[in-house]
Order: structure tokens, then C-alpha cells, then sequence
């Protein structure tokens, strides 16, 4: 890993230096062009959301076990940092990007340490002249947000994103059906594992069609066994469906819905998780936006949310949430965002203030991204 950075580190000085070297004088035809700062088809691009978290109730500096970006309260923390390349020709393209934080420290937990901090790292080519194939490490075909939050509606990552895979290792290849359609085939180690655990490969399809340029329509399924060596398998069953819709220049809304199956304990019935959410996003100005979001996610025996191996007597979680999102982007690199939310669940899932069993949970999260 230490070798990782001193490269990213050392590419990054040398195409500086190599852009500050003098050029020739211009000739008779006009100006001499500025030189380029990196070779033709090479990006440079880096991201970094500091933030702070104040919970309205507990104590613990960890929020509920189940929120894994911005999951740290009454502290000023690092979300994600990322610091990486892309590189693109006609056929040939790759990515390789590091990253830190407490979004990785809690969601690359499982990985072994020395695949903490990719962030992304694969190569693809084009098989055919509308297709791609590529191998490695990208990020997750499911959901309406990523794990970077200046790419997403709201500051905080919906309940069904947060239970869902950020992240994936394996082959990938896209075929453009049509100029608005855009067909997506994958094997995977895993829902969300960079390491195989089991040796067990999983599948995965997606649909994306923009029939317009206001609307687009996504589905993702998923299916796999990602239990742990010597656990009875398990089969998982997954679909993601949403859609957004720009009703006017300032006005856009989105809708989300999760459906996913495993197989239980005795394998002769499954448990069931099911969840949605709706954003609606105003655009007041280029430096201001205000986006609000409801959701809910009621899972059987708490599958996934609680436990990706629950036993029958577990009790089902169910919670329902809402929450207030204030963007001010003084300029395009840079957007300070506050968010409030609010969840409430009818098992007593949460802890108050005296650690005793609560049914509301409650936060303030403001973030300072910057990125280029």
C-alpha cells in the first residue's frame, strides 16, 4: 500500500514538472498551445468530505450499526478521500484510485488489510465496437447513490443504499443496445467483497434506459451465496429498481424500491427484505439546492440489516425515516451541505441518552467536499 501512494505521488510531481517545462517559441502560425497536464486519455481526480455528526440521542460516538457513511457523532471526522487515475482510449480504458476514512473503515471491515484502500482498480477493453469488458475492482451496478456524496441527492446514504453493495470485484461487461439503452452482465466474488470468501461466484444483470433526457429508468439484480466457509448456503435473491424524472430546469424527483430473498435456516422458507424511498430535489440557484427524502426498510428476522445469517427467532426490524438536505456550492469544486434526519422504528432499535431501548432516532450531519 505504502508503495500504491509513493507511485500516485510520484506520477501526479512528474506530470506537473513535465507541464512547467518551457515550450517552444511560437512560430509565424499563431500561439504555441498550452501544454497538457496529463498524456492524452489520462485523468487526475481526487475527493475529500471532512464532516461533523451531533446526535440528538445516545451517547456513543457510533451511530446505529447499520449507517455506514458519515457513522461517527459529536466529532469531526473524514467520510472518504480518494486519490486516483483513470485512463480512457478508443478501446482500452482502467482506473486505479486509493482511499481512507470512516466510510472505509466501516464498509472494507471484512476485506484483508492490504485491499482496505482500493477504492477502485481495474483494466477493460472494447470486445466489440459497443461493448466493454472489464476486470477488477468498480463500483457496485445497485442503487441510486454511490459512495460519493457530492454524486448523490441528499448528504447521508438512504437505509436501502447503506444495506446494499458500494462496491464490487469481478468481470463486468456492457453492451449498448441503443443510443438510450444500456445492457450490463457481471460475475462476482461477492455482495460487496473484494476477496472471495467462499469460492461461490455470484451474478448480476442491469438495465438502464433513457428514453428522454429528463428520464431514466434502472434495474439491478443480484444473486449469490455469501455465507462464510462452513455455514449452510444460502441463497440470496436481489433486485433494485429506480427511476428519476426532471419535471422541470429546477425541479427533480426519484424514486426507489429494493426486493431481495435468502434462503432461511432450514432452507425451506426464505427471508424477505423489502424497501423504498422517494427524493424530490430543487435547484434554486447554481450555488443552492434543497432536497428532502422519505424512506422505509422492513426486513424478516432483521435479514441483512441485522444479520446477513439470522436465525427464526429473530425478531423483524422494520424503520421508517425522513430527512432535510441544504446544499451551498460557492464554486464548482467545492459544497457545504447540512442534513437533518429523522428514523423511528416500533422494536425499540435504538438507544437514547441513558442506553436504554429507544423508538426515534435523530441527527444533524454537515459536510465540506471538495473534489477535482
Amino acid at each position: 500500500m505504502k508503495f500504491s501512494l509513493l507511485f500516485l505521488s510520484a506520477f501526479f510531481c512528474a506530470t506537473v514538472a513535465r507541464a512547467q517545462q518551457p515550450t517552444a517559441a511560437p512560430d509565424s502560425a499563431g500561439p504555441a498551445a498550452a501544454p497538457s497536464l496529463l498524456p492524452a486519455g489520462l485523468t487526475f481526480y481526487g475527493f475529500a468530505d471532512a464532516y461533523y455528526g451531533y446526535d440528538f440521542t445516545g451517547k456513543s460516538a457510533q451511530r446505529p450499526g447499520f449507517l455506514y457513511a458519515h457513522n461517527r457523532a459529536n466529532e469531526f471526522a473524514l467520510n472518504n478521500a480518494v486519490l486516483g487515475l483513470r485512463y480512457e482510449e478508443a478501446r482500452v480504458r482502467g482506473a486505479f484510485a486509493l482511499h481512507t476514512g470512516t466510510y472505509v473503515e466501516a464498509n472494507y471491515a471484512p476485506e484483508p488489510a492490504v485491499l482496505r484502500n482500493i477504492y477502485e482498480a481495474y483494466a477493460g477493453f472494447r470486445p466489440t465496437a459497443k461493448s466493454w469488458l472489464d476486470l477488477g475492482v468498480f463500483s457496485s451496478h445497485i442503487g441510486f447513490e454511490s459512495a460519493l456524496s457530492k454524486d448523490n441527492w441528499t448528504l447521508t446514504r438512504s437505509l436501502m443504499a447503506e444495506n446494499s453493495p458500494y462496491y464490487e470485484a469481478g468481470a463486468r461487461f456492457t453492451y449498448e443496445l441503443s443510443p438510450q439503452l444500456t445492457a450490463t452482465a457481471l460475475v462476482l466474488n461477492g455482495w460487496q467483497q473484494i476477496r472471495d470468501v467462499n469460492r461461490a461466484k455470484s451474478l448480476g444483470t442491469q438495465l438502464q434506459w433513457k428514453p428522454t433526457e429528463r428520464l431514466l429508468l434502472n434495474s439491478s439484480t443480484y444473486y449469490g451465496n455469501d455465507q462464510l466457509p462452513g455455514n449452510t448456503r444460502r441463497r440470496r435473491y436481489f433486485h433494485d429498481f429506480y427511476l428519476s424524472y426532471a419535471a422541470t430546469p429546477k425541479l427533480s424527483v426519484a424514486g426507489v424500491f429494493d426486493l431481495g430473498a435468502q434462503q432461511a435456516e432450514t432452507r425451506r422458507r426464505h427471508d424477505v427484505w423489502h424497501a423504498g424511498a422517494a427524493f424530490v430535489r430543487y435547484t434554486y440557484s447554481a450555488q443552492w439546492i434543497l432536497a428532502g427524502r422519505v424512506e422505509y426498510y422492513s426486513a424478516g428476522h432483521g435479514v441483512l440489516i441485522s444479520s446477513v445469517m439470522p436465525s427464526a427467532t429473530d425478531p423483524n426490524t422494520d424503520v421508517q425515516g425522513a430527512s432535510l438536505n441544504l446544499d451551498y456550492a460557492p464554486s464548482r469544486h467545492l459544497t457545504a451541505r447540512l442534513e437533518g434526519r429523522v428514523l423511528r422504528s416500533g422494536t425499540g432499535l435504538f438507544v437514547d441518552s441513558d442506553n436504554l431501548p429507544a423508538k426515534t432516532y435523530g441527527n444533524l450531519t454537515t459536510s465540506l467536499a471538495l473534489s477535482f
